[in-house]
């Protein structure tokens, strides 16, 4: 149908309901919402409906319900306003469950959800409140902060966490002792390593590789890059890198190391303390 003006809420109605006490003496009771006769309410006594009208169980005009007689002492009495209906534009309680969120009418504002409901969480569909799950919750950067020369299985000394230029990790660090990182939690992670050498000679082959542990004893090559150096009659450069995605199951057992080796001797891994130079990246990616 047509409105003038706004258009209505819509309305849950509910019938009213007056619990009256009986005495076995009174007949006269007062109602709580005046009615226009006894035909727009329904008495019962006992839980059995009286019949309304003049002669009959009882008669009602405006918050006067006269019965014909009196309801003993101890009886169920009460009336149900037919002709009043309580409406809202909330739902009662408990009264929208999961099953009715197909229906575009209904607000999820009208949910009865169980958890905590405020501005870190969302309404799952099982009608609970949970925090917001996914996303990056860790990334972090290493660095050696100083040079060396000659192999090293694994790189065991000189790692900083970055610092400079307005560095921004996240999350809870990784720890570092001998050259050997643990993971601050279990989860699947990014490991990158990029490497950086400089030789005033040539190199047939240098390489920066990843390896990792499953069981805090065994180390094996997860990922590694090569290069090499020819001699052009100065120092000249080269860089590589590699990366690997580790399943940490156990922070206890899985663990990563990174190592550098290379055929000349000479050959100097470069390392700065203001600059990622020779760096490591780990990032989590999600839950394992």
């Amino acid at each position: 149908m047509a409105y003038i003006g706004n258009i209505p809420a819509v309305q849950y109605a509910s019938f009213s309901k007056q619990t009256l006490t009986a005495d076995s003496s009174t007949v006269a009771f007062t109602l709580d919402n005046a009615v226009a006769n006894e035909n727009e309410i329904e008495v019962f006594v006992n839980n059995v409906r009286q019949e309304p009208g003049s002669g009959k169980a009882y008669t009602a005009s405006g918050t006067t319900l006269t019965m014909s007689v009196a309801p003993t002492t101890g009886d169920s009495f009460y009336v149900i306003f037919q002709g009043k209906a309580t409406q809202t534009v909330t739902a009662p309680a408990g009264s929208v469950t999961t099953s009715q969120l197909a229906d575009s009418s209904v607000s999820l504002a009208k949910l009865t959800a169980t958890g905590t409901k405020d501005s870190t969480t969302f309404l799952r569909g099982d009608n609970t409140f949970a925090e917001a799950g996914g996303g990056i919750e860790m990334a972090q950067q290493w660095r050696v902060t100083t040079n060396f020369t000659g192999n090293a299985e694994p790189i065991a000394s000189n790692w900083e966490i970055v610092d400079t230029d307005g560095y921004g990790g996240i999350g809870s660090n990784m720890t570092e002792s001998s050259g050997i990182f643990t993971f601050p939690s279990t989860g699947i992670y990014y490991i990158s390593f990029e490497g950086n050498v400089s030789l005033n000679g040539s190199i047939r082959y240098w390489k920066v590789h990843i390896q990792t542990t499953t069981n805090n004893s065994t180390y094996s090559d997860a990922a590694d890059s090569h290069g090499h150096i020819s001699q052009v009659g100065s120092e000249t450069y080269d860089n590589a890198s590699c990366d690997f995605i580790f399943d940490v199951t156990d922070t206890s057992t899985h663990k990563v190391r990174f190592c550098f080796a290379s055929d000349n001797g000479s050959t100097q891994f470069s390392g700065n303390t203001n600059i990622n130079s020779n760096s490591v990246t780990f990032i989590r990616l999600g839950d394992t």
